[in-house]
């Protein structure tokens, strides 16, 4: 499991999810209709929702309801993964199911930022290690894959597979500052002092 020291992303171990297929876009990931909340709150319920059930509601066969990788915590997809609209609802949409880390041949650049954003890992392997690793997890789901980020490497099966990220998406989640709210919460006091020399902020509440 990812390590949980506050907001470090540095190294995320556990079993994975196969989801082969290029070009999976965000209008997939999560229906447009759920957007209409004013919260992240409860979207992984309707992760893949059209690809997953019927127009009854019945459950169809998808990764994302096979049993075998119920606690999944890494994800493993294909070239291009996340393309389509900007949406920051669908990384959102696939963390809250569980999900902490995303491998892939490539991602798109919106959706790769939006997930490090949320302190989510998307990192890019090559094609061949890609299909290598979804055919390992779909052989064996009870495989456990370890992502370490401090040196960029996908271990899976006995084997090392070098992996890469953008380096400062690298830096942010290794030093837990990929979260900018706490960020600045941190520096409150800092910010607070800054304001109270500036003239225009007096009268506005400023401590």
């Amino acid at each position: 499991m990812a390590e949980k020291n506050e907001t470090v992303r540095a190294r995320i171990k556990g079993r994975a999810l196969p989801l082969p297929g290029d070009d999976i876009d965000t209008d997939r990931i999560i229906p447009a209709r759920f957007l209409k909340t004013i919260s992240f709150e409860g979207l992984g319920r309707s992760v893949f929702y059209d690809e997953r059930f019927d127009e009854r509601g019945g459950k169809k066969q998808h990764p994302f309801n096979d049993t075998r990788f119920r606690g999944a915590r890494i994800l493993i997809v294909g070239r291009n993964f996340g393309c389509g609209s900007s949406r920051e609802h669908a990384p959102q949409a696939i963390v809250r199911w569980g999900i902490e880390a995303v491998i892939g041949e490539s991602f798109s650049e919106i959706f790769s930022g939006n997930s490090t954003a949320i302190g989510m890992p998307a990192v890019r392997v090559s094609r061949g290690d890609a299909e290598w690793l979804v055919e390992t997890v779909s052989r064996n789901p009870e495989a456990e894959i370890e992502i370490d980020l401090r040196v960029k490497t996908v271990l899976a099966g006995g084997r090392e597979i070098q992996c890469e990220i953008p380096e400062g998406d690298r830096v942010l989640l290794v030093g837990g500052e990929w979260d900018t709210t706490a960020v600045l919460l941190k520096s409150l006091e800092a910010i607070h002092s800054t304001a109270r020399k500036i003239p225009y902020f007096q009268g506005f509440g400023v401590r």
